[in-house]
């Protein structure tokens, strides 16, 4: 944990104030083709739940193709559609992170090499550039390709403090060539971050993220962190969740405040059809204006104790849970498909 100096600049909370919400659709051309059709339908859920409050931007090869798909929907009115590439459906990971400096809306564009270069990237990285030249956004893009960066990788107060994992920040596929120091710098710059803190333990198996922090703890309002506890000793995921829990107990905000710790269930283990564990997790949560749209996985017990635990900290809003057994198949969920815009970021005409 580290204290930084202070700048104008700032990475707003996830529940603070939206336009939209991002999704990339899946497609034939995407690692969904084996089970495409249950993979739209969730996508499809989403759509649904989000387009009853704000607008969903819609980015995928085939706009005309998803229009129809989604020609049923309530609010359709409020999608807007992007047509260009992509090679898979994780907006969190590529889509734009969005900082204000100084009253000014600006869209980061940081390099998306799937986690590490595990997979293509060569339309996802660009997706983000597409969509600032769409025209429909306030806001002024920012060439950050010189450094990776997955949205799922870090958390936000919106008060300075930035909350991430050294498995994935640290990976030598990624910024190799930068120290912890040298990403900190980056992170104070770049997202106006006063305090960076850094969890060396938790991970979940089966991620293919390197321990994304959207799968294990995330920053809510009141000071709040709420995060992912094993409470088998049998589960191999018991130990790095225990001493996460420990790491978490010791750490304050930027503004040398303790947090307020709320722990979420584990799912019990999901397998795909090979036997792998998948990294199930009730952490992956969309905020939006008035919803909070939490994954479950038909685990009536275990979902509504995640339903009620996340209900109670974000008591201004409804929480509605969403069947994400297909999400898990692919190894994420559903933050991993979104990704939010601030107010005041889309143009109104």
């Amino acid at each position: 944990m580290t204290k930084l100096l202070s700048l104008s600049r700032v990475l707003p909370a996830e529940w603070e104030r939206q336009d939209a919400i991002v999704v990339a659709w899946p497609h034939r051309g995407t690692d969904w083709h084996y089970m495409l059709s249950q993979a739209q339908q969730c996508f499809k859920n989403v759509a649904a739940a989000i387009v009853k409050e704000m607008r969903l931007i819609v980015v995928a090869p085939d706009a005309k193709a998803v229009r129809r798909q989604l020609s049923d929907l309530e609010n359709g009115d409020n999608i807007i559609y992007v047509e260009c590439e992509t090679n898979d459906t994780w907006a969190r990971d590529f889509g734009p992170i969005s900082v204000v400096d100084d009253g000014k809306h600006l869209m980061l564009d940081f390099k998306f090499n799937a986690w590490g270069m595990k997979f293509p990237s060569c339309h996802d990285n660009l997706i983000c550039h597409h969509m600032a030249s769409n025209g429909i956004f306030n806001a002024t893009w920012v060439n950050c390709q010189d450094f990776v960066l997955e949205g799922g990788s870090i958390e936000s107060d919106g008060q300075g403090t930035i909350l991430t994992t050294s498995r994935c920040l640290l990976s030598p596929n990624r910024n190799g060539w930068l120290s912890k120091e040298g990403i900190e710098e980056v992170f104070n710059s770049r997202l106006g971050a006063k305090k960076v803190l850094w969890l060396d333990n938790g991970e979940l198996t089966g991620d293919d993220t390197d321990a994304h922090i959207d799968t294990l703890a995330r920053l809510a309002p009141g000071n709040t962190i709420l995060y992912v506890k094993c409470d088998d000793p049998s589960d191999e995921q018991y130990e790095p969740l225990r001493l996460m829990e420990q790491e978490l107990a010791t750490m304050t905000n930027a503004q040398d405040e303790k947090f307020n710790l709320v722990s979420l269930p584990c799912p019990s283990p999901i397998h795909d059809e090979d036997g792998q564990r998948l990294p199930a997790t009730y952490a992956n949560f969309l905020i939006t204006n008035s919803q909070v749209l939490v994954p479950v996985y038909e685990q009536p017990e275990n979902d509504k104790k995640a339903l009620d635990t996340i209900g109670k900290v974000f008591d201004t809003r409804t929480v509605v849970g969403i069947d994400c057994n297909a999400l898990i198949q692919q190894h994420g969920s559903l933050h991993c498909i979104t990704m939010q815009i601030p107010e005041n970021y889309l143009k109104t005409t």
